[in-house]
């Protein structure tokens, strides 16, 4: 994951601040736990976000603890687990793994295929619980894979791909709230992928890298297009959130879909903003 999906603390409870850190230091420790310190590392804001969503809609019973991790060594912090922490966490060492072996098949990376092998028997033991999920991601991967070979440069059909792998993961059960489930994982996946192309723009140009977004970039109207196509994704999600019976937490996901999810890409814009400030300034002298 990318960790896009957060929340934006200023318009966010201190209570409601501190029970997401909860679940994320509850992510930590099932992660940890499950998969020792390398599954630990592969932690991340997107999947704290679908923690909450699974445990507000189905009302998961969630055991608050109090534990102390190498970040916080003296003072013990607040960990909120359920079974909707171990699937998520089993959903990551999945994305991990496929992640790694990706790595390995198209860069040669020693550290991927070293990666694989230590996720390797996970994997094998995640696919026997979650065999629709785990071949769904499978597939998603081995799409998008094709578009970047094939340098497709429609960013619908090449974020379709990743939206497909997300929906599969967002369907925790296949029954009444499958569908909308589906779809917010489809669009928030698209949204995603999207966002991520975004950020990579410059640093793929100057590599010469495939990036979906490269044939728009120099249009005059180019960041209004982007802006565009993920507010359109992130109103299609949120419009099959509200058709969910959320109420558990529903404050910090309204946070999150709103308004935290904007903040990776004002920060991208701050950044740049700044790096062509600095250009200038030194052509100036």
């Amino acid at each position: 994951m990318f960790g896009y999906v957060n929340i934006y603390k200023p318009e966010l409870k201190m209570k409601d601040f501190y029970k997401y850190k909860a679940y994320y230091c509850g992510l930590c420790k099932t992660l940890k736990d499950r998969y020792g310190r390398f599954g630990q590392m592969t932690l991340s804001y997107d999947m704290t976000f679908l923690v909450i969503l699974l445990t507000s809609l189905y009302e998961s019973d969630t055991v608050r603890k109090q534990d102390r991790c190498v970040l916080h060594p003296v003072k013990k912090h607040d960990t909120l687990c359920n079974e909707i922490t171990e699937y998520i966490a089993d959903m990551n060492i999945v994305l991990t793994y496929y992640h790694l072996l990706d790595d390995w098949q198209d860069e040669k990376s020693l550290a991927g295929l070293a990666g694989a092998g230590v996720l390797k028997k996970a994997y094998r033991n995640i696919s026997k619980r979650y065999p629709r999920q785990c071949q769904g991601i499978r597939e998603g991967l081995n799409r998008l894979q094709v578009c970047e070979k094939n340098e497709e440069t429609d960013i619908d059909i090449v974020s379709r791909c990743f939206g497909e792998l997300m929906s599969e993961i967002f369907a925790y059960h296949q029954d009444m709230w499958e569908k909308s489930l589906r779809k917010v994982g489809f669009f928030l996946g698209k949204f995603i992928y999207i966002l991520d192309a975004y950020d990579d723009m410059d640093k793929d140009i100057r590599n010469d890298s495939y990036n979906p977004l490269i044939t728009i970039h120099k249009e005059a109207s180019y960041e209004e297009d982007c802006r565009t196509m993920m507010t359109m994704m992130m109103a299609e999600a949120a419009r099959e959130f509200e058709k969910l019976p959320c109420l558990i937490d529903i404050d910090i996901l309204r946070n999150i879909l709103y308004e935290g999810v904007w903040v990776k890409l004002e920060t991208i814009k701050l950044r740049e903003t700044k790096r062509k400030d600095n250009k200038n300034d030194s052509k100036s002298i």
